[in-house]
């Protein structure tokens, strides 16, 4: 089985298995990955990542021009403005997510560190998460957003919309909008309650063993 069969068929599993457990509904949601010949895949555009055919999955070239498969997700520049600015992206997870969604909403949200450090696991998996305005949903202007972050992000939410996270294999980036959601669900369950984060010295011990990069920013203010 080459490389490129194996992540379209990877890209489906996947897929299923996030709108399975209700994780974005309907159409919504896309999935991309880089393929190391040059060029990646996408979900088509309409398409429900439940019922994913790996042979109608998008085939872009290194422009982002349609080359094979269906009409790519309307959100390409979103993904193209990730791999863009983060080299070390291999795979871009991009669902509608509810608890995210909602976390996206608040007015209290910081945009540099939409999470405070709640659990080790969110930290080692998607480090500091940044929000970013409301735009409809393929506007181009999303693009320059996601530039604006100079791809010191792995984990973005888009306001009103939902997470983008990028990971250097498909398996991470799946794991890691999993840890998102989660822990956007942990906050939304104890906002209002004080609970304690971990501190600033149990954050630098997970940087210093993990060997984690953070966003400068942090909630030590």
């Amino acid at each position: 089985m080459s490389n490129e069969t194996r992540l379209r068929e990877d890209i489906c599993r996947f897929g299923r298995s996030l709108f399975e457990r209700g994780l974005t509904p309907g159409s919504s949601g896309n999935i991309s990955v880089r393929l190391d010949g040059g060029g990646w895949l996408v979900t088509p555009t309409n398409a429900s990542l439940g019922f994913l055919d790996p042979a109608r999955l998008s085939r872009l070239d290194e422009q982002s021009r349609l080359i094979a498969g269906d009409a790519p997700t309307k959100e390409v520049p979103l993904h193209t403005a990730l791999y863009d600015t983060r080299g070390s992206a291999r795979a871009i997870v991009h669902l509608h997510s509810t608890h995210s969604v909602a976390l996206s909403m608040l007015p209290e949200i910081d945009p540099r560190a939409a999470l405070p450090p709640m659990t080790a696991y969110y930290l080692m998996k998607c480090g500091a998460t940044a929000l970013v305005p409301y735009y409809r949903p393929g506007d181009p202007a999303v693009a320059d957003a996601i530039k604006g972050l100079a791809g010191k992000y792995s984990s973005v939410l888009l306001a009103n919309h939902g997470p983008v996270v990028a990971g250097d294999t498909l398996e991470a980036a799946v794991f890691a909008t999993e840890e998102l959601e989660e822990t956007a669900k942990l906050y939304l369950l104890l906002r209002g309650m004080n609970p304690r984060y971990l501190s600033p010295e149990q954050v630098a011990d997970l940087v210093k063993v993990f060997g984690l990069t953070l966003p400068e920013h942090g909630h030590e203010h």
